[in-house]
């Protein structure tokens, strides 16, 4: 059993010690595992559905920017406590609370900061980093996975940007992996905040790999394994593509990327709408719903 502790906590093993630093903030939320040269993060917060806080922002951050500074470490895994997610966004009504709060408090303003600061770490990280997108995996979760180079669906994923529900915008690097999908899927998925279920997440191009979430234990330990002069993006995407199932299940939306391709591409909402309104098709309604119904909750 690999070693683990809790980033701040003064129960470290040998091998971790020298890469830790002290002065990160205690918390029970997220936990490393160390084995040689690579690191395993989990997110524990399993009955939040591992929902992203501030305290685990202020954790991840300084340990990841460490590691990408030190040649000792090879590769950095991240994944979810449970079975039901990854992540399924940021702590919402933490953020929400100190919003309307008339207290000082400025959790609301730290927490986008940090986060964002977190997104791009992970973005421009030099070494491997490897997402298991098991479950739920939804905003944050999102920033937190898609901005990094590995990300491993599982049947079991669903991964949205539902930021529009809640009078939001796609945010934690959305804007940059989103507009990079083909057939205005970004902009498709940005807008409506569609789930995409399983293999789709592959099939959009926001997992990198897909596998049988029977294979997960399996496929960690493959990547701890290996040997760490052998750590680097080719020999990790080889490993990865080796536990992709022979049944990959066909893309969902397959039949709808040219009509996607064609209504939400447009440079203003309201472009966007017309063309929906002016489409017949049944699934052109629906979605000029969804829209709308969003666009009424930031009148």
């Amino acid at each position: 059993m690999l070693p683990v502790r809790r980033l701040g906590s003064s129960l470290i093993s040998p091998s971790v010690r020298a890469t830790t630093t002290s002065a990160i903030p205690q918390t029970d939320e997220l936990l490393v595992s160390a084995l040689k040269s690579k690191r395993l993060i989990t997110l524990n917060r399993p009955k939040a559905l591992n929902a992203l806080n501030l305290p685990m922002v202020r954790s991840f951050y300084p340990q990841l920017k460490e590691w990408n500074d030190d040649k000792r470490i090879s590769m950095v895994i991240v994944k979810g406590s449970g079975e039901k997610a990854f992540c399924a966004g940021g702590d919402v009504l933490s953020v929400t609370k100190s919003a309307k709060a008339n207290d000082g408090s400025t959790v609301h303003k730290d927490f986008f900061y940090e986060e964002y600061q977190l997104n791009h770490l992970i973005g421009t990280l030099s070494k491997p980093y490897v997402a298991l997108i098991d479950g739920i995996t939804m905003g944050g979760g999102c920033g937190l996975s898609v901005n990094g180079r590995f990300r491993v669906a599982t049947e079991r994923t669903m991964l949205a940007m539902p930021e529009t529900a809640l009078g939001l915008f796609p945010d934690v690097g959305g804007s940059y992996f989103l507009s990079r999908l083909r057939s205005n899927l970004g902009m498709f998925l940005a807008l409506t905040g569609y789930r995409l279920q399983g293999a789709d997440v592959y099939h959009a191009g926001l997992a990198t790999h897909i596998i049988n979430s029977s294979d997960l234990a399996e496929l960690e330990k493959a990547l701890l394994d290996l040997p760490s002069e052998q750590v680097n993006d080719s020999r990790v995407d080889d490993l990865l593509k080796k536990f992709r199932p022979s049944d990959v299940k066909t893309f969902s939306l397959a039949n709808e990327l040219q009509l996607i391709e064609k209504l939400f591409d447009g440079k203003t909402l309201e472009e966007i709408l017309k063309k929906l309104a002016d489409n017949n098709s049944e699934w052109a309604q629906k979605q000029l719903k969804t829209l709308s119904k969003m666009a009424s909750g930031l009148a």
